[in-house]
């Protein structure tokens, strides 16, 4: 059995993009979500509408996956169309490539590990600092993990602290964060103003609600769950935080197509180059992979993953609210 590094360097050749792969699952993923746009734009009877806006929500995020994937460079490296195709995404969908990229990647360098995990991530203290904060910081920090904030991700996640607080803290670095704002919205007022509230609504709003939402929560769930782990600087390894902090999703084969295999996440974990469409492949080829820490979408691992609050390193574990005394 490899481990550590070893393992790493064993997925190095699976790291490789076929690039008509690439180019076709972005194409198709493209012309589908364009298309369940327009039959959610078209005044057809609302339920087809609704229905519509649900598959676009769905292949929005499936799109997401991919725009990750290439900002990963893990696909469709150094191409003029893919570059232009996934800026205007990254608008749309209010995560401009600067500020995305940016906490994204220090997210994967320091993942599951205390005190600087944060940043691109969910915050997470120990027992003991959680019981040291003021109470204003308390409900700061709790109200970032609660279920209604990471359900409205599109608000709190996106438009807030993806586009405008990145803006507001570093204009020069993150000047793309106002397209994104103008862009996103601009479309919105385009929408309303020539098809009505209910287009821009069936459309736009509820799609990219349910895609946040539910991107939000996936983010969530790959690196708080019951059995996850979260080490100090001395305790923390790569690999380690790959396999003990981030989990498998346990999701049906039309789930882990609309969500571009980033279920496999302790894998995306360990190889962050690998392309989305090599996931399963990995997983099959590597024995290591095959009994990880696992989640699902089930109501009751949702809400046993949703109770997790603080970590406790004396027992091991994340607590929930109702376990913590406040000394």
């Amino acid at each position: 059995m490899l481990d550590g590094k070893e393992l790493i360097l064993a997925t190095r050749p699976y790291a490789k993009e076929d690039r008509r792969k690439s180019w076709l699952y972005t194409w198709t993923t493209l012309f589908l979500l364009i298309g369940a746009f327009i039959g959610a734009l078209y005044p057809f009877h609302w339920s087809i509408r609704a229905a519509f806006s649900l598959l676009e929500a769905l292949l929005l995020a499936r799109m997401f996956v991919i725009y990750h994937d290439y900002l990963h460079l893990a696909i469709l490296r150094k191409s003029v169309m893919a570059n232009l195709i996934f800026t205007f995404f990254g608008f749309y969908m209010l995560t401009p490539r600067s500020i995305w990229k940016r906490s994204h990647d220090h997210h994967h360098k320091h993942n599951s590990k205390l005190f600087t995990s944060s940043i691109g991530s969910f915050p997470i203290v120990t027992k003991e600092k959680f019981n040291k904060m003021s109470r204003k910081e308390r409900l700061n920090y709790l109200f970032v993990r609660h279920p209604l904030t990471i359900a409205l991700g599109y608000i709190f996640a996106f438009t807030w602290g993806m586009s405008i607080l990145s803006l507001v803290r570093s204009p020069t670095k993150h000047w793309d964060s106002l397209l994104a704002l103008i862009f996103h919205y601009g479309l919105a007022v385009v929408l309303y103003l020539n098809f009505g509230l209910a287009a821009m609504l069936f459309s736009l709003i509820i799609p990219v609600t349910i895609a946040h939402g539910l991107g939000s929560y996936l983010f969530y769930v790959q690196h708080n769950f019951p059995e996850a782990t979260f080490e100090d600087k001395e305790g923390w390894t790569y690999i380690g935080a790959a396999m003990n902090s981030t989990s498998f999703l346990k999701l049906s084969r039309v789930m882990h197509w609309f969500t571009a295999n980033i279920g496999y996440h302790h894998i995306h974990h360990a190889n962050s180059k690998i392309p989305f469409y090599r996931l399963p492949e990995v997983f099959k080829a590597f024995p290591e992979f095959q009994h990880p820490k696992t989640s699902s979408l089930m109501p009751k691992d949702i809400v046993k993953c949703l109770q997790l609050k603080v970590w406790d390193p004396d027992l091991g574990r994340m607590l929930t609210r109702s376990e913590l005394r406040l000394d």
